[in-house]
């Protein structure tokens, strides 16, 4: 949340000539509301079916880049989804999650005391985004421009290692 997934996505679709695409706005578009509407009207566990289901469509049907919604690791199955899938954790520190993401309007997760709500999902989610990332890149105090430079590179030092070009 506030690490700039699909920001950066964009930058990286655009850099490489690949689509992009986003699993929160493939759900929102499915759905025909926004995803805060969604976790009040139906619950966060309905969220995250349609998420895993999202993610899955995903994978099998986009060749690019792909922006995955915060919290899509959280489910086992969308982690197993995404094994053998080059996968890059946008790291961002409390600080600067709180401040890119406001008083968390439209974030039904962020309901109440936005610093502690925000430093629990990271406490939570770190170690799952960890555990499924071939690479980490920070984003705290940088533009979305160096992030993407950042992560290009990673990208692109991981496929000549696995190509020996």
């Amino acid at each position: 949340m506030g690490a700039g997934k699909t920001t950066v996505a964009q930058l990286l679709a655009a850099r490489w000539g690949l689509p992009v695409r986003d699993t929160d706005q493939d759900i929102e578009a499915a759905e025909r509301r926004e995803i805060s509407e969604i976790f009040v009207d139906d619950g966060e566990d309905h969220f995250r079916e349609l998420e895993r289901a999202a993610v899955a469509a995903a994978l099998a049907e986009h060749d690019g880049v792909l922006a995955l919604g915060g919290g899509a690791v959280l489910d086992p199955g969308t982690r197993e989804l995404l094994a053998g899938h080059r996968v890059v954790f946008l790291h961002v520190g409390l600080s600067d999650a709180v401040k890119r993401v406001g008083l968390g309007v439209g974030r039904p997760l962020l309901l109440g005391n936005v610093r502690s709500r925000v430093k629990a999902l990271l406490d939570e989610r770190q170690p799952l985004y960890s555990s499924v990332a071939s690479a980490t890149v920070e984003t705290d105090g940088r533009t979305p421009e160096e992030v993407a430079e950042e992560v290009a590179r990673a990208v692109e030092t991981s496929q000549t290692r696995e190509t020996g070009t």
